[in-house]
């Protein structure tokens, strides 16, 4: 089996014709269908067949189940659905045009994986801890279409930020420039020692 490359993203809102008038530059499209066309190709451009895609939230906003089946097909790779407010109904049941889908694993409020040795903790909406949030893992979340600044090694990996180029990114990527803040396993400095 060839190597899956794992691949991240939040907040694509397949179908969603309000998110063209949230006045963000990404999202600067004369359709809705020019915006999901776009969306479709950046992961297809990136994503080999094999790959995993994490969607971090709001995969779909559209109430045709046959669209969201037909994006979901469209794009390439496997797939993972961490529920968005917009992937539940009003009762927070999964949608039935997302459960229907062959997701990698079932759709789940949050997920821990590893990515470059290092945990990653991923969740539609933001926390300020996470599981070993103080250790060096990471979290990745949406929700915020870049409103919300990141906390410790967490940070909003929607596809409306600048640096996500409208599709999703790789660990690496995403992480580049974060640094890993001291362990709490270990005193801080000048402590401890006598």
């Amino acid at each position: 089996m060839a190597f899956t490359t794992k691949w991240y993203a939040a907040d694509f809102h397949f179908g969603h014709a309000a998110a063209l008038s949230w006045g963000l530059p990404s999202r600067s499209f004369a359709s809705v269908e020019d915006m999901d066309k776009a969306m479709i190709e950046a992961v297809n451009e990136r994503l080999a067949v094999s790959d995993l895609l994490y969607i971090v939230g709001d995969f779909a906003v559209s109430a045709d189940p046959d669209y969201v089946a037909h994006v979901f097909h469209a794009l390439k790779g496997r797939k993972v659905l961490l529920l968005g407010n917009h992937d539940v109904d009003n009762k927070g049941q999964v949608k039935a045009s997302l459960a229907a889908l062959p997701w990698d694993v079932p759709p789940a409020h949050a997920l821990e994986t590893k990515d470059g040795g290092k945990r990653l903790w991923l969740s539609h909406y933001a926390h300020r801890v996470w599981p070993a949030s103080h250790y060096g893992a990471f979290h990745f979340y949406g929700h915020s279409h870049g409103n919300l600044g990141p906390v410790g090694l967490s940070r909003d990996v929607g596809v409306d930020l600048p640096d996500m180029g409208f599709g999703p990114r790789r660990f690496s990527e995403i992480t580049a420039g974060m640094e890993s803040p001291p362990s709490l396993a270990q005193p801080p400095s000048g402590e401890g020692q006598g």
